[in-house]
C-alpha cells in the first residue's frame, strides 16, 4: 500500500505565494479581474476631482484678477457632480463584477474540495477529524469569501486611491510628496513583520475554529451516549475548552492587528502635522499657492485612508490566506488509492463479465507505518457463486478482507485481483471506480442512511427507480410486512443518519438497497450481529435471497451466518489459519472449533453474542 501523499507545509509559505498558487486553481476569478481593475481605477480616479476643483475654485475662481469668476465655480461644481456620479456607477459594477466572480470561483473550489475529501482514503479520512475536514470546505472557503468580496474591494480601491493620489500630489508639489512618503517609510518596512506576525497568528484561529466545529459535532452526533453515560457536564467542558482555545488565539491575532491600526494612524498624524507645518512655510516662500496648498490637504487625506484601513485589510487578508492555506492543503494530498481512470486512463481494464472471485496474491497490510501487520502475507482464491463466512477474534484481520476487496484500500505489498479462471483475472488498481462500484457492493454493520425517505434510499443503488419499483424490491425480499407498516410505506423519512428507524429497520433498507444495485460481488459485513430476534428473522430470508448466486464474502459476527456458507475462513493476526466447510472444521481440532463451542456457550445464556 503507497502511503498518502501529504502536501508539503504550506505554513511557511507567503501570503503572496499563497494567494498566486490559489489564483491558478480559479481560473473564472482571473478571467474577471482585468474589468473589475478598470473600474476600480475608474472609481478611484473621480476621486481626486475634487481636490483639483477645490484648488482651480480658489486659484482661478474665487482668487481671479478681476474678481470672483462665478462662471467658473458653477461649472467646476457641475463637473464634480458628474464625474462623482460616473465614480458611483463604477463602484456599483465593480462591487457586482467582483461578488459574482468571487462566489463563482469560491463555489467551485468548495466542490472541488468537497469532492477531493471523499477522493481521499478512509485511513486518510479517520486520521483527520470529521469537523476539521468541514470546516476546510465550509468555514474556511467562507473566510476566503469574505475577504475577496470586502477586503478585495477595499484593497482594489485602496490600492487605485494611493496611486492615483501620489501621482496628482506630485504634480502640485513634489517636496511635500516626498515629506508624505518620508513618513510612511517605517510603516511600509514593519509591515513585513506585521504580516509574519499575523498570518502565525490566524493560521492557529483557523486550526481552532476546525476543533471547534469538530468538539460540537462529535458531541452532537453522539447526543445518546452523552445523556447514557451522564457525561454532558464533561462534554460540555471539552467544547468549552476548545472554545477557550479559539478565543485565546483570536485575542492575539487581535492584538497584532491592533498594533497595526495604532501604527497606521500614528504615521498618518505626523503626515497630516508635516505637511500642514512646510506647506505653509512653501506658501509663505511663495511657492505654492493657497488652492494648492488646501487641494494637497484632501490629496493627503487620500492617501493616508488606505494605510489607516490597511490594519483592517491586512487582518481579514492573513485570516483568509490561513483558511486558503487549509483548503489548499487539503486539494493537494495526493489520494493514496487514486481512480485508474483520472490517475492513468491508458491502464484502465474492464472487468470480465459474469459472477466474480477474489484472488489475495501474496497480500500484506498495516494500517499505520510500523504496526504490526492487520494481514501477513494472505494467499488464497474465492470462486464464483461461493457465499465466504470470514470468521477471528476481534482484530484479527477480519474486516481488512473487506475493505481492500472493495479498494477502499490497497494492500502494502501483493495484489487483489477480480474475475475468474474462464474470464481472467484483473487487477483491483487496474479497474476504473465507476465500474468496480457497479459490480462490487459493500454493505457495511452499520447500516448507514441518508436524511431522506426509505425509498431514497433504497434508489442510492440505482437511480432512476419508480416508488412502485422500491416497493417491489421489498416484495422480493420478502419484507413487504415490514414496508406496509411504516407510516408512510417507502416515502418514510427515516430522519439523520437514518434515526428515526431501528438499527435493525436501517440494516433492512440497507440490504433492500444493495438488491437493487445488482452486484456480481457482494461484501457483508454481518447485519444482524446486533438486533432483536424477529427483526433477524427478516434479516436472514432478505439476505439469502439478496446472495442467492452471488459470490459473497460475509465478515461474521455471528457463527450461524457460518453455518449457512459454503466455505469459511478463519482468520487469526493477520493469517488465514482453517478454510473448509462448517461441518469440516467444526469437527476439527482448530481455532474455529473453538469459537464455535465459546459461541454456542455463550448464546445459551445470551441473544447477541459475537464471535
Amino acid at each position: 500500500m503507497s502511503e498518502p501523499v501529504l502536501p508539503a507545509d504550506h505554513r511557511r509559505e507567503g501570503a503572496f505565494a499563497t494567494l498566486r498558487r490559489g489564483l491558478r486553481m480559479m481560473p473564472e476569478f482571473r478571467r474577471g479581474l482585468p474589468l473589475t481593475f478598470a473600474l476600480a481605477l475608474l472609481a478611484t480616479a473621480g476621486r481626486v476631482v475634487v481636490p483639483i476643483a477645490v484648488q482651480q475654485v480658489i486659484d482661478r475662481g474665487l482668487a481671479a484678477p478681476g474678481g470672483p469668476d462665478m462662471g467658473l465655480v458653477t461649472r467646476l461644481v457641475l463637473l464634480c457632480a458628474v464625474v462623482v456620479l460616473i465614480t458611483a456607477v463604477a463602484v456599483y459594477r465593480m462591487n457586482v463584477r467582483l461578488f459574482r466572480t468571487t462566489e463563482t470561483a469560491l463555489a467551485r473550489l468548495r466542490v472541488r474540495a468537497f469532492r477531493h475529501v471523499h477522493d481521499l482514503s478512509v485511513l486518510h479520512q479517520q486520521g483527520e477529524r470529521r469537523g476539521s475536514l468541514v470546516s476546510r470546505v465550509t468555514s474556511d472557503v467562507d473566510q476566503l469569501s469574505t475577504f475577496m468580496q470586502w477586503g478585495g474591494v477595499l484593497g482594489l480601491v485602496s490600492v487605485g486611491q494611493l496611486v492615483v493620489a501620489t501621482v496628482v500630489m506630485s504634480l502640485y508639489s513634489w517636496q511635500l510628496t516626498l515629506l508624505v512618503l518620508v513618513c510612511f517609510v517605517p510603516l511600509a518596512i514593519a509591515v513585513r513583520w506585521f504580516a509574519q506576525r499575523l498570518a502565525t497568528a490566524y493560521g492557529v484561529v483557523r486550526e481552532r475554529v476546525g476543533d471547534v466545529l469538530g468538539a460540537v459535532a462529535e458531541s452532537v452526533v453522539g447526543a445518546p451516549t452523552v445523556r447514557a453515560y451522564g457525561v454532558g457536564g464533561r462534554t460540555a467542558a471539552r467544547i468549552d475548552a476548545a472554545i477557550d482555545r479559539q478565543y485565546r488565539a483570536q485575542v492575539d491575532a487581535q492584538k497584532v492587528t491592533a498594533a497595526v491600526f495604532v501604527s497606521g494612524e500614528f504615521v498618518a498624524a505626523i503626515a497630516n502635522a508635516a505637511v500642514v507645518v512646510v506647506g505653509v512655510l512653501l506658501g509663505l516662500a511663495g511657492e505654492i499657492s493657497v488652492g494648492t496648498l488646501v487641494a494637497f490637504l484632501f490629496l493627503v487625506t487620500l492617501f493616508v485612508a488606505p494605510v489607516q484601513t490597511a490594519s483592517e485589510v491586512l487582518n481579514e487578508a492573513q485570516n483568509a490566506v490561513a483558511g486558503f492555506r487549509r483548503v489548499l492543503d487539503v486539494i493537494d494530498t495526493e489520494p493514496d488509492v487514486r481512480d485508474p481512470e483520472v490517475a492513468d486512463p491508458e491502464r484502465v481494464r474492464d472487468l470480465p463479465s459474469g459472477p466474480l472471485g477474489v484472488r489475495f496474491d501474496d497480500v500484506s497490510f498495516r494500517y499505520t507505518p510500523g504496526a504490526r501487520l492487520a494481514l501477513d502475507h494472505v494467499a488464497l482464491t474465492i470462486e464464483p457463486r461461493q457465499r465466504v463466512a470470514i470468521v477471528g477474534e476481534t482484530g484479527s484481520g477480519k474486516t481488512t478482507f473487506a475493505k481492500l476487496v472493495t479498494r477502499l484500500m490497497d494492500p502494502e505489498e501483493g495484489r487483489v485481483l477480480l474475475g475468474s479462471d474462464a474470464g481472467g483475472w484483473v487487477p483491483l488498481e487496474e479497474v476504473a471506480f465507476s465500474s468496480l462500484r457497479g459490480r462490487v457492493v459493500m454493505v457495511p454493520q452499520d447500516g448507514f442512511l441518508f436524511d431522506a425517505t426509505v425509498a431514497d434510499n433504497v434508489r442510492y443503488g440505482r437511480p432512476g427507480m419508480t416508488d412502485a419499483d422500491v416497493t417491489a424490491a421489498f416484495d422480493d425480499l420478502g419484507l413487504e410486512a415490514w414496508v406496509a407498516g411504516l407510516a408512510d410505506g417507502v416515502r418514510t423519512p427515516v430522519g439523520q443518519r437514518g434515526e428515526s428507524l431501528s438499527s435493525g429497520e436501517r440494516q433492512l433498507v440497507a440490504v433492500a438497497r444493495a438488491y437493487v444495485a445488482d452486484p456480481d460481488l457482494l461484501v457483508l459485513d454481518e447485519a444482524t450481529s446486533a438486533v432483536d430476534p424477529a427483526t433477524e428473522q427478516r434479516l436472514t430470508r432478505a439476505l439469502d435471497r439478496l446472495t442467492d448466486g452471488r459470490t459473497t464474502l460475509t465478515i461474521a459476527h455471528r457463527l450461524s451466518t457460518a453455518e449457512r456458507a459454503d466455505e469459511v475462513l478463519v482468520v487469526d493476526a493477520g493469517r488465514v489459519v482453517q478454510r473448509g466447510t462448517h461441518a469440516e472444521l467444526v469437527d476439527a481440532d482448530g481455532p474455529y472449533a473453538r469459537l464455535h463451542a465459546s459461541w454456542r456457550r455463550s448464546s445459551a445464556g445470551s441473544p447477541a453474542p459475537a464471535a
